[in-house]
């Protein structure tokens, strides 16, 4: 038998250990509200807004980790193989054409954030009439952005296509050519390096900010704002209805991260909502 001080000890020692126990089982709530979104993203200017809206979405229970990329295709491989939960980068016409090529993509769009005005640019010429006959132009070498440079050019006048409204457009779909313009398709991101040894490159936004060109003030030509090819952020079919996706989506959508656009890029690049 315990005696009467022996009892009240052991009432206070279990009083301790329920309260230890509502404490931990507290914890672990508040642990498993904590949801975890992995996101590729281009460097410019793509992880830099996502880092902007990053605190934003800890305050709310989302642990936001960006995954740099500097290609297109990796970042969206990834996402269909699970590896990633989405990306923000892809545009529609590029998702178009990466599904034609992956049967089991598995790639959602959620929102559109914003616009990268797609540009020409010249270290040799000052303006487009002083492009010379047989002059080479570099073009992004990916179905979607090849036939996006190809629309620019034809709306500059210096060729004409079979349909200037086909996202798809390549060399062949070229009607008329006055200049014997050459072309040469290389990979995206390598456009601004070789910049200096063609005529003219067009050049996606992305990578002409990182190359320290600014779409504005050193382009000879550049699209207007009603350009269809917003950058999306990109869900899989199993995740994109998830709480977390949704208060990011939101985020990227908000005021505060169209004021972040236009006073960081200053116009090179144009918020889509």
């Amino acid at each position: 038998m315990f005696s009467p001080i022996q009892k009240k000890i052991q009432k206070k020692f279990r009083h301790s250990l329920s309260a230890l126990a509502f404490i931990g089982l507290s914890l672990a709530g508040s642990a498993q509200a904590q949801d975890t979104l992995t996101i590729a993203a281009n460097p410019v200017p793509h992880a830099e807004i996502l880092e902007f809206v990053k605190p934003q979405l800890a305050k709310q229970g989302v642990i936001l980790k960006i995954k740099v990329f500097t290609d297109y295709i990796q970042p969206a491989v990834q996402v269909n193989e699970k590896h990633l939960d989405g990306n923000y980068y892809l545009t529609q016409p590029y998702l178009n054409e990466f599904k034609k090529s992956h049967k089991n993509d598995l790639q959602v769009p959620l929102v559109k954030v914003h616009v990268e005005p797609f540009a020409g640019y010249s270290t040799k010429y000052k303006k487009l009439s002083d492009l010379p006959n047989g002059a080479t132009i570099a073009i992004p070498n990916d179905p979607a952005n090849s036939g996006r440079a190809l629309i620019l050019l034809a709306k500059q006048g210096i060729l004409k296509l079979k349909d200037i409204n086909n996202i798809s457009a390549t060399k062949k779909d070229i009607i008329d050519n006055p200049k014997n313009l050459k072309f040469k398709e290389l990979e995206a991101a390598t456009l601004p390096r070789i910049l200096g040894q063609v005529d003219l490159a067009l050049i996606n936004t992305n990578y002409a900010i990182e190359a320290k060109l600014n779409p504005l003030k050193d382009s000879l030509f550049i699209e207007d704002a009603n350009s269809p090819y917003a950058n999306l952020l990109v869900a899989r079919e199993d995740n994109k209805n998830s709480p977390a996706f949704k208060k990011l989506a939101a985020a990227l959508n908000s005021p505060e991260v169209k004021k972040f656009i236009q006073e960081r890029y200053k116009g090179a690049v144009v918020p889509a909502f």
